[in-house]
């Protein structure tokens, strides 16, 4: 299967590009010597500052990929030092930041993200000026008009300017997206990991406007409803696919992708899912977790955009996950396409 008939009737081909719209977040990795009891003290190993949240990571992490045609960002950030570190960065990565709007009543969005190597890490978080952000701040249309071909949104479930739905039953996400659509361009969603019981509303309410949907196991099982791992922490692999399903039925158009580190699925309307597994990477090579999602997610849009067979995106982006892992903040351990090409090699993908 290839992914060529996603781009859209009457496109021109020699448009290119892929805007990220979404979270733009500080983040302070603080490495541990281990997680402490209510009172008790831990030893902050490490230090590291990054510039995180869905939008951020993913156009990142493309940059680094050597990603081929144009990048930008679309978002809120706030008129202070952190928000100088997150135009900067992104800047001397190549990068648009154009879309950024400093707001001057909101701090930037920061992280304090605490990592004990080979456990998952643990996120404190302030919304700041991501909170403000709402689809009048977004004009998708700019960038269809420059040649972009894939617009980006992540993450739906931390921007609550945007996660609200009003009255009328649709959600800013939505009305954003369907401008995106409306402008012509590809529509690709991500989510956060939240507990908020109105996780299966909120997304629902913007499932029909998005063309490609990348998330991971626990974020499609929250909003399907669907049992995905079991009490031992198992993946229950009939639930992906029953997830998978439920999720184009609610109107993701082109393809939902459920990725987990064991296995991805891509589900297609009126086609077989494929299933990728991924390589086994050992504790004592894993640095840290954070943005391994994030990573998996830029190398599938970079395949979406270069018109990649599926099984070919798939097994790219279980490379690319797989070296974010060796890095300390969410971009850090990502090289260029090269090399994920050569690891790929080594992972033997099995597709059904």
């Amino acid at each position: 299967m290839r992914t060529g008939e996603e781009v859209r009737s009457g496109e021109k081909k020699d448009k290119g590009g892929i805007v990220c719209a979404g979270n733009f977040i500080i983040d302070r990795v603080h490495t541990l010597s281990y997680w402490p009891e209510q009172g008790n003290l831990a030893y902050i190993l490490h230090q590291d500052l990054g510039v995180g949240g869905g939008a951020a990571n993913v156009v990142t992490d493309l940059a680094s990929l050597g990603f081929p045609e144009k990048l930008a960002v679309a978002g809120c950030i706030g008129a202070d030092a952190d928000g100088e570190i997150v135009r900067a960065r992104l800047a001397a990565a190549g990068i648009d930041i154009g879309g950024l709007v400093a707001l001057t009543d909101r701090v930037t969005a920061h992280t304090h993200v605490m990592n004990v190597p080979g456990q998952n890490r643990t996120f404190f978080y302030h919304g700041g000026a991501n909170d403000a952000l709402t689809d009048a701040l977004v004009s998708p249309a700019i960038f269809a008009n420059s040649g972009y071909r894939l617009f980006y949104l992540g993450y739906l479930m931390l921007l609550p300017g945007l996660d609200q739905i009003g009255p009328d039953g649709r959600s800013g996400a939505s009305r954003l997206l369907e401008a995106a659509r409306r402008a012509g361009l590809t529509t690709c969603v991500d989510f956060v990991s939240s507990e908020d019981p109105e996780f299966a509303t909120k997304v629902g309410v913007a499932l029909p406007f998005c063309d490609f949907l990348i998330i991971n196991e626990m974020e499609a099982g929250r909003a399907t409803g669907v049992a995905v791992r079991n009490a031992k922490g198992d993946l229950i692999e009939a639930g992906l696919l029953e997830a998978g399903e439920r999720l184009l039925a609610a109107g993701v158009t082109k393809g939902a992708i459920i990725h987990a580190p064991e296995i991805c699925f891509w589900f297609a309307p009126d086609a077989s899912s494929i299933v990728t597994r991924s390589r086994p990477v050992e504790p004592h090579d894993i640095v840290s977790t954070v943005g391994a999602g994030d990573a998996f997610c830029a190398a599938v849009l970079y395949g979406l955009h270069e018109n990649w067979p599926v099984e070919h995106i798939c097994a790219v982006a279980h490379a690319a996950a797989a070296r974010c892992l060796a890095g300390a903040t969410a971009t850090d351990g990502i090289p260029s396409m090269a090399v994920l090409l050569e690891d790929m090699k080594e992972m033997n993908p099995v597709s059904d």
